[in-house]
């Protein structure tokens, strides 16, 4: 199973920019998109249908806002919408799929600023999901949790890094729950196969950041520990370019 992960910053900007074309010659068996800011009504899943994806989608109450969606080839044995907690859920956070003993969780966890109430809401949200996935895992041990994290974990993960102290996403705190949740039996998939620097899945629009790959790496695959050997392969696709973020793959044995 191929399964890409993509923060499209807007699903309608980036079909205006070539993302079916793009999808119909990638063909993933998994796309798990975030931050789509439209609501169902406003995704073309008739196109989807055509390119052979089933649509499951969870968009934000408010209008052109976050939003997350699993579009699959393979059916689904079970697809669960949010959190069950409305505090994250009326923002469109996290959608889970079900495929024989393999769980896909996509999640856009929010971004966050350096102090003030962005900040708070980010980290009660990243405590509350490391509770509920701990719990998922007791009940479907084999898991895959891929979207936008908005967290470089290490320095290795972000331009700089010196002079990215004190930047949301890059804060201690939050690098501390990404250890927490690499604690926990988390596997970061894509260092299984790189620990290369300058790697990154999201560049700002400011400055030419991307011609001069001034990025970060927020992008993420990561797996549950028994998932390990059944990892064949995991890239970054930083050629691909819908979005300030780009796609990032895995490859899975069913």
């Amino acid at each position: 199973m191929r399964i890409i992960s993509y923060n499209l910053n807007g699903i309608r900007s980036a079909i205006n920019k070539g993302l079916f074309d793009w999808l119909a010659n990638e063909q993933p068996d998994v796309f798990c998109i975030q931050e789509s800011k439209a609501q169902p009504e406003q995704i073309d899943v008739m196109t989807m249908q055509e390119l052979g994806y089933q649509s499951y989608i969870h968009s934000a109450e408010k209008k052109g806002y976050s939003g997350v969606a699993i579009f699959t080839r393979i059916q689904p044995d079970r697809v669960v919408v949010g959190m069950n907690n409305p505090k994250y859920d009326c923002q469109g956070r996290v959608i889970r799929a079900d495929f024989g003993d393999l769980t896909v969780v996509c999640v856009y966890i929010p971004s966050g600023e350096a102090e003030g109430p962005k900040y708070h809401y980010k980290m009660e949200f990243l405590e509350d999901f490391l509770i509920w996935i701990n719990e998922l895992r007791k009940e479907r041990p084999n898991i895959v949790v891929c979207g936008d994290y908005n967290i470089a974990h290490k320095p290795i993960d972000i331009n700089n890094p010196k002079r990215q102290v004190g930047v949301s996403g890059f804060l201690p705190e939050e690098r501390e729950w990404l250890d927490r949740w690499e604690a926990s039996g988390m596997i970061d998939t894509y260092r299984m196969f790189d620990q290369s620097s300058e790697k990154y899945s999201w560049w700002s629009f400011r400055a030419g950041s991307r011609a001069r790959n001034v990025g970060w790496r927020i992008d993420y695959h990561w797996i549950s520990a028994p998932l390990k050997e059944r990892i064949v392969h995991a890239n970054i696709l930083a050629e691909v370019v819908h979005s300030d973020h780009c796609p990032v793959g895995i490859e899975i044995k069913l």
